[in-house]
Parts: structure tokens; C-alpha cells; sequence
């Protein structure tokens, strides 16, 4: 007689969001007037915006399988430059935001450049293009950090409420709502997934690889830039800020590669994971008082993200060997026995 199976509740597809919502009730039950408030919340939000905006901007690279390592410095020396051009040379806030951003996209085709054309490995190229950038930074400052516009509209760009919440949690969104739209409902998506997902694989159907790959690493590029603009605008520019968002921004998609979509760098899946990492960290702050639990965090979730994908890609693997056995068996003769198929679908 057949058991019937128990309901998981998408345990394996939001399971992200139940542990937010735990953390949310221990939190405010625990620590009502402190953690349970509305500061609290729009704080959290517009803090990690930034996070989450950088953490978009890895997840595309990471979908058509390469690193992009300089996207910490390239926030910073974004930042720099449209804080620089405007408070030190006398340009305007949208020519300052053009350049910056141009500035970005010229580093994604250097990296891709290096990547497709010269075949070096990505992790390698993009920490070289990383360290390189640091330097031009020294350069271009001169060591010293950048006084901040003191325009209106600079404040504005990223200050101004919109519902009790900064603006810049309104640009975090409408940011994933077109990165998703493009990764999930688009030729350009399906293009970059299957270049990372099996290369060869795609080369043999027609997909030109280099191109999906260099196009990954100019949008990431282009994406972190827009970051840096924003980061400047909210907080003010920093000569070393964006290294300390590197680890946050890679442990978000590899987490966020668990949710939704498990086994595939998603949109929604890493703006949950930016998020849940979030109210943990500082309900836990909150209750401790201690400062190093957000490195602490981010790092124990990379190794648990980065060894939970790789099982599951152990898994499926295994699966697929098992029902080629099966298929190969079948050709020479021999059908699959019931219990071989119920194999071949639990390993999948």
C-alpha cells in the first residue's frame, strides 16, 4: 500500500523566507521596542539596497559560469569618480553619473576581454582587474577621500521618502523586477543559463558562449558602477568600502541559489537571502551587542550555500548516470523494473 507523501510547504523553495519570519517573531518578542519597529525595518531595507544591488550584479556572471572578483572595487572606484568629478572638477550630477557608469561598462569589456579572448580564468582575470583598479583609485584620489556634492539633487537621488522608506529600496526593485524579466523570460536569459549550465553543450546547439560570457561581465560591471552612483549619493564616497561588500554580495547569490530556483542563481532567490542574512545580523547585534557577527554570518552561509549546491549537483548528477544506466537497458532488451524507475526519480 502507497503512502501518501506529506506536504512540505515549499520548505525546498522558500525556506528562506520561513527562517526571515522566525527570526522576526523571536526578535520582536524578544526585544519589542527595539528590534519590532518601524526604524528597524527601514533602516534594514535601505542599508542592504545597496547590498542586494551588487549581489544582481554577480548573480549574472555567476549564471553563465565565471567569477567577476572586481566588482568590489569597481563599486569604489565608481563612488569615487562621481563624487570626485562633481565636488573637485566642477562636472554636472547626470554627466558625473554617465561617465561613472561608462566607467563600469569599460571594465566589463576589459574583463571579458581577458576571460573569452585571452582564456585566462576568470577568478584569475577579475582579481588582476580588481587589484589594477585599486591602484588607478590611489591615482585619481591621490590617497586622500573626496569631499561630497552638496547639490539638492545629488541628496535626492537616493534620499527622498517614498512611503517612509529611501528611495533607493524602490530602485533595488525595479532594478530586479527588469535583471529577472531579462534571466527568466528572454532569449538573452536562457542564453546566458545555458552557456554557464553545460558550455559545450550549448556551443553544439548553436549558442555563441564568448559572447553570452562577455556580455555577463560588461552588464556586472555596468550594474556595480550603478551601485557605486547610489552608495555615494546615500552614504557618501569611500576609498575602501566595496571590498568589505564582496563576501556579502557572493554569500547573497549562492544562498539565494538555494531559494526559488534551487540549483540556479535567481533574482528573488538573492534578494531573499540579502535580506534574511540581514534581520538575522542585526536582531542578533541587537541582543548581543557585538559588531563581528556580520562577517561572521556572511561567511558561514558561503560555505553552507557554496556546500548545499554542491551536493545537490552530486545528486543530480548521480541521477542522470543512473537513468542512463536505465535507458541503456532498456535498449538492449530489458524494461525497468518498478522499483528502478521509483530509483531513478528519487535521484533526481
Amino acid at each position: 500500500m502507497s503512502s501518501r507523501a506529506l506536504p512540505n510547504f515549499g520548505l525546498d523553495r522558500f525556506s528562506g523566507l520561513y527562517l526571515g519570519v522566525l527570526f522576526i517573531i523571536v526578535f520582536s518578542i524578544s526585544m519589542p521596542n527595539l528590534f519590532f519597529t518601524t526604524a528597524t525595518m527601514h533602516t534594514i531595507a535601505s542599508q542592504q539596497a545597496i547590498t542586494a544591488m551588487l549581489a544582481l550584479a554577480v548573480i549574472i556572471p555567476l549564471a553563465a559560469g565565471v567569477f567577476d572578483l572586481s566588482i568590489g572595487a569597481t563599486i569604489t572606484i565608481s563612488a569615487v569618480t562621481v563624487t570626485q568629478l562633481q565636488s573637485s572638477n566642477g562636472f554636472g550630477m547626470w554627466t558625473s553619473i554617465f561617465i561613472a557608469l561608462a566607467m563600469g561598462c569599460v571594465i566589463g569589456i576589459a574583463n571579458g576581454f581577458f576571460v573569452v579572448k585571452l582564456g585566462i580564468s576568470s577568478f584569475i582575470a577579475t582579481l588582476a582587474t580588481g587589484t589594477i583598479l585599486v591602484a588607478v583609485q590611489q591615482i585619481i584620489t591621490d590617497n586622500s577621500q573626496p569631499l561630497p556634492p552638496t547639490s539638492s539633487a545629488w541628496l535626492s537621488l537616493t534620499q527622498t521618502k517614498v512611503f517612509g522608506f529611501q528611495i533607493i529600496v524602490v530602485y533595488l526593485f525595479i532594478l530586479a523586477v527588469i535583471i529577472w524579466w531579462v534571466l527568466a523570460h528572454t532569449p538573452v536569459g536562457r542564453y546566458i543559463y545555458a552557456s554557464g549550465g553545460n558550455p559545450e553543450a550549448a556551443r553544439l546547439t548553436g549558442v555563441r558562449v564568448g559572447r553570452w560570457v562577455w556580455l555577463s561581465f560588461i552588464a556586472a560591471g555596468t550594474l556595480s558602477a550603478l551601485a557605486g552612483v547610489f552608495y555615494a549619493s546615500l552614504i557618501g564616497a569611500s576609498l575602501t568600502f566595496g571590498n568589505a561588500m564582496l563576501l556579502p554580495a557572493y554569500a547573497a547569490a549562492f544562498l539565494g541559489s538555494t531559494q526559488v530556483k534551487p540549483g540556479r542563481f535567481n533574482v528573488w532567490g538573492t534578494i531573499i537571502a540579502v535580506y534574511v542574512l540581514a534581520i538575522g545580523v542585526q536582531g542578533i547585534q541587537f541582543w548581543t551587542n557585538v559588531q563581528w557577527l556580520n562577517e561572521m554570518f556572511n561567511g558561514v552561509a558561503l560555505l553552507v550555500a557554496v556546500a548545499f549546491a554542491t551536493w545537490r549537483q552530486n545528486r543530480v548528477s548521480t541521477g542522470r548516470r543512473i537513468l542512463r544506466s536505465k535507458v541503456a537497458k532498456t535498449e538492449d532488451g530489458a524494461a525497468p523494473t518498478a522499483p528502478e524507475v521509483v530509483e531513478v526519480a528519487e535521484a533526481k
